[in-house]
């Protein structure tokens, strides 16, 4: 879900050249050179290594470079792996609905799910997965869980603060986003402590949801090391705590006991006993899915209210917005018990803010695996020739997200950027003189795209919109740089800072 892309959602950052490959006759050699009809070849100055190093130290520039040194196709040696770098967004469509005996994701995610969670499924195939999941997120159950998240919000949101003086709080603006919303968001799906809830059974959701974030969080500093095979020994020590205390948070026993379990972690449960997962491994899927449909949420929502709170103009915007909607409302902000589906559609501002929000800041890789040898017809009427055994690599954050003939000056936030003048959302983007289909990609597109999308959305809005609405917040330091990112986080989907930005907040009175 918040992982925005389910094709990127456990994609490492540099280790192409480290995961299990079709067996074709792509084995390097000094002698590896380009053949007639594939793309221009660049293997590096070290052999085997090649280019790795650069990648694994900041893998957009490094792929900005060759994309300015080869145009935007071309092929790189990672570590004795040969990766199809595809960077043209009118020819993505070849690629992302091409079927599965042609280009495949499948052994990746394998690979990587044992390889983070220590995970293991039998007969694991993600289209069956997929759908099984697809009807719990959608039409009434996309409501229930929107509800829900909105009464969760409210519970760790506002009982966490006002469990306290009253008064200001400081706290990373990350840590504040990240904290909230994964707590919130685990009871949504994970169910909570009691129902009805009491003021003692929603104080207990707050303790146990707040272990569960402080545990989540160590192992996800841990993901880009995980993902490598780089931990240190006293790395692999730490993360073999962190996931056996995961482990039994989220254990099926520890589970079954709670109340308001949405239907689709019933139906994953399910789909697990069907494939005849032991309990242990069913644990350790648990995990896997808090990562995977939490692990993108807060980061997306720290920027966006970094973003708002650099530029007042925006901030300015979104508030007016949500005062005219509440203006608007049949009760007050502070009776509302859900926040109708009808308002949340009708804030195109914050819309649009989000949409700029996610441009800048989502990187996820999009993989396949190149099962046979194909021909990659390109958009402008090229050819290219991939070989069985090579990887190919969708990189959007370069491009559309970043380009500059699409995006005017793409590396600056502009609140309105997906606003037309009359308010309605902006879809129209043009490279090439070509009307876009893909302008920006943070949840994936075609086969794999994001079941969790709508409920991703709702659920930032909403989390956004009970910060603004209830909560003073503020920067230390005015001043303050928008902070770089942590380049060890290219691939996973949302970037997260090279550091946090201190915040202070308190309940509005």
């Amino acid at each position: 879900m918040a992982a925005l892309a389910e094709d990127t959602r456990i994609a490492s950052g540099d280790d192409f050249m480290l995961s299990p490959t079709i067996r074709g006759n792509r084995q390097w050699h000094l002698e590896e050179a380009r053949r007639p009809g594939e793309p221009p070849l660049d293997v590096g100055r070290i052999p085997w290594l090649g280019h790795a190093l650069e990648f694994g130290k900041d893998a957009a520039s490094f792929l900005a470079r060759m994309k300015e040194k080869h145009g935007d196709v071309f092929t790189v040696l990672l570590g004795g792996r040969y990766v199809t770098v595809l960077l043209d967004p009118h020819s993505y469509d070849t690629v992302v609905w091409e079927p599965r005996a042609r280009l495949d994701f499948h052994a990746y995610a394998v690979f990587l799910m044992e390889r983070i969670f220590d995970l293991q499924l039998p007969h694991y195939s993600p289209s069956d997965e997929k759908a099984k999941m697809k009807p719990t997120l959608l039409h009434k159950d996309l409501q229930v869980l929107t509800e829900a998240m909105y009464t969760n919000l409210r519970t760790v949101l506002l009982g966490d603060t006002t469990e306290a003086d009253g008064g200001w709080h400081e706290m990373g603006l990350l840590d504040f986003s990240y904290n909230f919303l994964l707590r919130a968001g685990y009871l949504t799906l994970y169910g909570v402590e009691a129902s009805p809830g009491t003021d003692q059974s929603r104080a207990q959701d707050r303790a146990h949801s707040a272990d569960v974030f402080h545990t989540f969080r160590q192992l996800d500093l841990l993901l880009p090391k995980l993902a490598r095979g780089s931990l240190s020994v006293a790395d692999k020590d730490r993360a073999c705590r962190v996931k056996g205390h995961l482990w039994k948070l989220l254990s099926p026993a520890r589970l079954a006991a709670r109340a308001h379990r949405s239907r689709w972690l019933e139906s994953y449960l399910l789909h697990l006993e069907e494939l005849g997962v032991p309990e242990t491994m069913r644990a350790r899927a648990m995990v896997l899915q808090l990562w995977a449909t939490q692990g993108n949420m807060g980061p997306a929502a720290f920027w966006l209210l970094l973003f708002l709170l650099k530029n007042p103009g925006a901030l300015a915007a979104v508030r007016g917005e949500l005062e005219q909607l509440l203006s608007g409302a049949e009760e007050p902000v502070s009776q509302m018990t859900t926040l109708p589906q009808k308002l949340l559609d009708s804030m195109p501002v914050l819309d649009s803010v989000l949409s700029e929000s996610l441009r800048l800041t989502a990187a996820p890789f999009i993989t396949r695996e190149v099962v046979v040898d194909l021909a990659m017809p390109m958009a402008d009427g090229r050819e290219f020739s991939l070989r069985r055994g090579d990887r190919l690599l969708l990189f959007p954050f370069l491009s559309p997200q970043r380009d500059p003939e699409i995006y005017t000056d793409p590396e600056v936030f502009k609140y309105n950027r997906f606003l037309n003048s009359d308010g309605s959302e902006k879809k129209d983007f043009y490279k090439d003189g070509k009307r876009l289909k893909h302008y920006s990609m943070p949840w994936g597109a075609g086969h794999n795209q994001c079941l969790g999308k709508a409920y991703a959305i709702s659920s930032i809005k909403q989390f956004v919109f009970l910060v603004l609405v209830h909560f003073d917040l503020e920067l230390m330091n005015p001043d303050v740089e928008i902070p770089e990112f942590d380049l060890s986080r290219y691939g996973f989907g949302l970037m997260q800072p090279e550091h946090d930005v201190p915040v202070r907040y308190r309940v509005r009175p």
